[in-house]
């Protein structure tokens, strides 16, 4: 079964914000929006949800200095202590001061990569996979609205249409997805 798509596009990203509050308040339902920068305020209009990416990277931070506390312990004091500036090389705790920026750093290091491979995979955007972007203008200066028929379904295609016209797009484009 074919679902019909429709794109509304526009050249101001406040007349599509203004436009995406009009149409939600008349149940319209927009599944997506594609933008050349991040619109402020667009996410909670459109009804997407709260990221857990802020979740993600606490455990990837956790990650980061679970793993450095259990190497720094391996490595300077179990397997080769050292003797560095007269600081005593007994056990973990006692040197725990000099290994505070190793453990901050390698935790910001796992907390931040993690971030952005969990983001690129989450948004399938890593370098090979294909782009779902619609129109490529809107990596430059044009911001599109994405509306599926299938969960629209209490509105004709020609309601939108003239719902979308008063909402000041630029440019109007339908397709058909299988």
């Amino acid at each position: 079964m074919a679902d019909i798509v429709i794109y509304a596009m526009y050249d101001d990203d406040d007349v599509l914000k203004d436009g995406a509050k009009k149409l939600v308040a008349k149940g319209v339902k927009v599944a997506e929006v594609f933008s050349p920068f991040p619109i402020h305020g667009i996410d909670p209009i459109i009804g997407v949800k709260q990221t857990r990416l802020g979740i993600m990277a606490f455990l990837y931070g956790l990650t980061g200095l679970m793993l450095a506390t259990i190497g720094m312990r391996y490595f300077m004091i179990s397997d080769w202590p050292m003797d560095i500036g007269g600081k005593p090389n007994e056990t973990y705790l006692d040197n725990v001061l000099a290994f505070v920026p190793i453990t901050f750093e390698f935790t910001v290091l796992c907390a931040a990569h993690g971030m952005a491979i969990t983001y690129l995979l989450r948004n399938k955007t890593l370098p090979g996979m294909p782009a779902q972007n619609p129109d490529p203008r809107t990596t430059d200066d044009k911001f599109v609205m994405e509306f599926r028929m299938s969960e629209n379904s209490q509105f004709t295609a020609a309601e939108l249409h003239a719902m979308l016209n008063e909402t000041g797009m630029i440019e109007l484009d339908q397709k058909e997805i299988h």
